[in-house]
């Protein structure tokens, strides 16, 4: 497995009235994003497709917030087919053995310059770790194209391998 990876997700999430509820991820709007140092020569990236998920938020009271994600690892992709093989292998992720990654928030806290910081585990390789996210609320409104409520966010942490 590689040794630090930051982890980068675009989460666009949709549903009812934008005030406490449940919002369901748009798993062709998710992606998760991750980033490693190969050898001091390159920071290369590999996406990850079709990430499910669930958050309660209530912008009101943001300590009451809840995120569940799953990310399926077989939908990775680096662009180059050999390295996602590789990935997918026993060697790296072990897809087979292990087809997704979870992450399910114990706790929400406003964080700085307005951002959230999301404390939660992160279950990968069947190993579970806590995990905290910096996460930037994009948006929070109704989307122009379904006319649905939708939250936008981001968020990112650093995972060590070790």
């Amino acid at each position: 497995m590689l040794p630090r990876l930051p982890l980068a997700a675009a989460l666009i999430l949709v549903t009812a009235p934008l005030y406490a509820m449940t919002y369901t991820f748009e798993p062709g709007h998710t992606q998760g994003v991750i980033r490693w140092n190969h050898l001091g020569f390159a920071n290369p990236t590999a996406h990850f497709n079709l990430v499910e998920g669930m958050l309660d938020f209530d912008e009101a009271a943001i300590g009451k917030a809840a995120v569940a994600v799953t990310i399926p690892l077989s939908a990775m992709s680096t662009g180059v087919p050999d390295l996602d093989d590789d990935f997918r292998s026993a060697d790296f992720f072990d897809v087979a053995k292990f087809p997704s990654a979870t992450f399910k928030s114990t706790k929400v806290e406003k964080g700085d310059s307005g951002r959230l910081k999301v404390t939660g585990d992160l279950n990968l390789h069947g190993i579970t770790k806590p995990v905290i996210l910096d996460v930037t609320v994009n948006k929070v409104g109704t989307n122009p194209r379904n006319k649905l409520p939708t939250v936008g966010f981001e968020a990112t942490a650093m995972l060590n391998q070790r």
